[in-house]
């Protein structure tokens, strides 16, 4: 919200209103455009029960009292005031009968909620009378506004025109094509790319055809996952476990992790084939959907062809398999040939150090393996979609419950989103500086796992130097009272107190961007009470999406444009219903509101006129 914008719905001293109820709706509206929580926070009233003053909130003012219930209650519930200041106090005027503002406190002491979650605010989820009214009657013109969450996802971006700037590939496929869509499918999907780019200029896709001008492969991504690959895509996960419609079209999704750990989509594709060259063109066309960006590691299934066209396209890359679902397919396969194999198997995961310790081991457990294995990557996504997406449905269709799958993954970021700024973490040790210092930039999510490494690392030992160590070098071992052979596995950890580097064996912060109890046990004993920046990667902060998006055309990538058009909309309507609902208790007023309506209608119909010649429309 600009400065003026801001000054228009601020509260100020000596602003009046005509009733409590005037000053608290006023109130929440405030708060719902800053972004916060409002509350009724005191009154005062006569002895006839006139209210001579009164005081509204911000919901985090003050404390919650203690709780005095058994301090070992589970689950107890998350702390959300702060103490906050934020205030606006009203008084009678008993010579007018109006309440006047006469205190006012607008400088809150935590975060506030950006416009895409304020929706998911109590205070605001309230519909007022004035609110049910405004919806009933854009049901009635067909133009029903949609709330900010319904648009966060609930398409697949904007599209492309038909004149195929998004990069409409013609490198033709010479294989004769076995999966055709159906008669119309085919202008029905370019017209539904044609209109997802109205909405979104920055939704891009791609075509590939065949020798003889038919679809085969398709590739797609909506702003959002343009945004999120340029802020998370250091690590990418990519499947193709199924087929979708009823052409049984491989579904190939580009998955991560965004700063809550939740998965995010970077891009999606329908395939003709998994050959080389089908992957060839995928894989570049990724890229060239997203400003040539290559990710750092992308993980995938165990796809001959799929690898060797990764080492063509992205020979820099880091191409790996998902030990998660490694170890999940050892699980179904290897538990049937005993416990003592499974857990061989897992030793050979994460104990061995050395290669040549993990291939005597490895060549040990093959014999014991009675059956082959099949590992296979199979991203929650692709499950989420197996509950929506049917073989026998067509390729519209298929796209609706794709958007409906992606809108439900998207809605629970919003959710973290909104929680990480309404609910407090909770800090189990909250006199330690490094937690309070962790605890201020990490999302909630995060920080709940790297409390968990800190708890560890109180645990720990740094066992006694031995002939030989360097003097930087500190050999590590963690205490665990419900595993006798913990205190055997030893970790090397180099540290250097003057340019607060440290680095540990089990490489668990080059794998996933938190230091491990080891190297916090270290930077302890270098008397490093905080974490040093260069260890707090931003993609795990709360600022993480702190910045803007460029697109491959250099326009900065708005999500979904017409988010600012439904709030505009909405504040009209309110205005409008609420002015017609005072004048139409009079004829005279009816009379007065309907002459000024249709003369600023004509007003309005010139100026949108002029607008759309203006701007190209």
């Amino acid at each position: 919200m600009d400065i003026q914008e801001l000054e228009k719905y601020s509260p100020q001293i000596g602003m009046e209103f005509d009733s409590v109820e005037d000053a608290w709706n006023f109130w929440l509206q405030y708060g719902g455009k800053l972004g916060f929580n409002v509350r009724k926070h005191y009154e005062n009233k006569t002895k006839d029960g006139q209210v001579t003053s009164r005081r509204y909130v911000c919901s985090k003012e003050g404390f919650r009292p203690l709780d005095k219930r058994d301090h070992l209650t589970i689950n107890s519930r998350a702390e959300k005031r702060v103490g906050c200041k934020v205030r606006m106090g009203i008084c009678l005027i008993k010579a007018t009968g109006k309440y006047r503002v006469h205190d006012f406190v607008s400088e809150h002491n935590h975060i506030l909620h950006s416009p895409d979650t304020s929706y998911l605010l109590s205070s605001q989820r309230k519909i007022s009378e004035v609110q049910a009214i405004e919806i009933e009657l854009a049901d009635d013109s067909g133009i029903r506004p949609r709330a900010a969450h319904e648009f966060i996802g609930a398409h697949v971006g904007g599209s492309s025109n038909l004149g195929y700037t998004h990069r409409d590939h013609k490198n033709y496929l010479r294989s004769k094509r076995q999966r055709d869509l159906m008669y119309g499918e085919a202008g029905s999907l370019l017209k539904y790319f044609h209109l997802q780019t109205i909405e979104n200029p920055s939704f891009q896709y791609s075509i590939q055809l065949d020798c003889e001008e038919q679809i085969t492969n398709i590739f797609w991504a909506d702003a959002k996952m343009l945004i999120d690959y340029a802020l998370f895509g250091d690590v990418v996960a990519f499947d193709t476990k199924f087929g979708t419609n009823k052409e049984h079209r491989p579904l190939g999704v580009f998955v991560g992790f965004n700063h809550f750990r939740e998965t995010t989509v970077f891009g999606a594709a329908l395939l003709y084939d998994e050959t080389i060259e089908s992957f060839k063109w995928l894989f570049e066309t990724f890229l060239a959907t997203h400003c040539n960006k290559e990710t750092k590691t992308i993980f995938t299934d165990q796809d001959i062809a799929m690898g060797k066209a990764i080492a063509e396209v992205m020979p820099n890359v880091w191409h790996g398999l998902c030990t998660w679902h490694i170890t999940e397919n050892a699980t179904k396969h290897l538990l049937c040939d005993g416990l003592e194999v499974f857990r061989a198997f897992k030793a050979c995961m994460y104990e061995y150090k050395e290669e040549a310790e993990f291939e005597e081991a490895f060549s040990a457990l093959r014999g014991k393996v009675s059956k082959g294995t099949c590992t296979q990557l199979s991203e929650s996504f692709n499950k989420d979609l197996k509950d929506y997406l049917k073989c026998t449905m067509d390729i519209m269709r298929f796209f609706k419950q794709f958007e409906r799958v992606l809108g439900l993954k998207r809605q629970n970021e919003t959710n973290n989103e909104f929680d990480s700024k309404e609910k407090l973490l909770r800090i189990k040790m909250r006199r330690t500086p490094l937690l309070r210092q962790v605890g201020q930039i990490y999302t909630s999510n995060i920080f709940e796992a790297f409390q968990d490494e800190y708890e560890w690392s109180t645990a720990a030992i740094i066992k006694p130097p031995v002939e030989g160590q360097l003097t930087n070098e500190y050999r590590v071992v963690i205490s665990d009272p419900e595993n006798d052979s913990s205190i055997n596995k030893e970790y090397q950890v180099f540290g250097d107190p003057l340019i607060e580097t440290v680095s540990c064996s089990c490489k668990m912060f080059e794998r996933l961007g938190l230091l491990c109890a080891h190297a916090l046990k270290v930077l302890d004993t270098m008397n490093i009470k905080l974490i040093p920046r260069k260890y707090i990667l931003k993609r795990w902060t709360r600022e993480a999406k702190a910045e803007t998006v460029q697109d491959t055309s250099g326009r900065t990538i708005l999500e979904d444009p017409r988010l600012d058009v439904t709030r505009r909309y909405k504040a009209l309507c309110q205005k409008f219903v609420k002015v017609a609902s005072g004048a139409s208790n009079f004829v005279e007023s009816s009379s007065l509101l309907e002459k000024g309506l249709n003369n600023l209608s004509v007003e309005v119909d010139k100026l949108l006129l002029s607008l759309k010649r203006e701007r190209g429309h």
